[in-house]
């Protein structure tokens, strides 16, 4: 594991959940942050015991320990999105085309969220 150093997980986080609704049912996607920026990610599906659940925790699992190490969520962003799956949705009238593409537009959210808040903070 040369070069990789990951933050070390505080005891407790805060984090927003996502719901957006997929062709595969609804994913609820949770966000934690800590004074570094984007800390971890979790997703599941609404339905459970789905190998796209299995899926769906390996794509977190990945992007969180990026994170940790210090990836630029814009990274995930770019590879994440426009996925396609056989069954896209919509949200909000939205197009969701895969679950992948899910988490990268609340990934997405979450940068411009932080943008705002630093932008924000620079015209006081």
């Amino acid at each position: 594991m040369n070069g990789y150093k990951p933050r070390k997980r505080p005891k407790i986080l805060q984090g927003t959940t996502y719901r957006t609704k997929t062709g595969c049912g609804n994913l609820y996607t949770t966000v934690t942050k800590d004074e570094e920026g984007l800390f971890e990610i979790f997703s599941h599906l609404g339905k459970t015991g789905q190998c796209g659940s299995a899926q769906i925790e390996a794509i977190c699992r990945c992007v969180s320990s990026g994170l940790r190490a210090g990836v630029d969520p814009q990274v995930y962003v770019k590879q994440l999105e426009n996925i396609r799956c056989p069954s896209p949705g919509w949200d909000e009238g939205v197009q969701v085309l895969s679950c992948g593409d899910a988490i990268a537009k609340v990934l997405e959210l979450e940068i411009l969220g932080i943008k705002e808040k630093n932008e924000h903070n620079s015209n006081k």
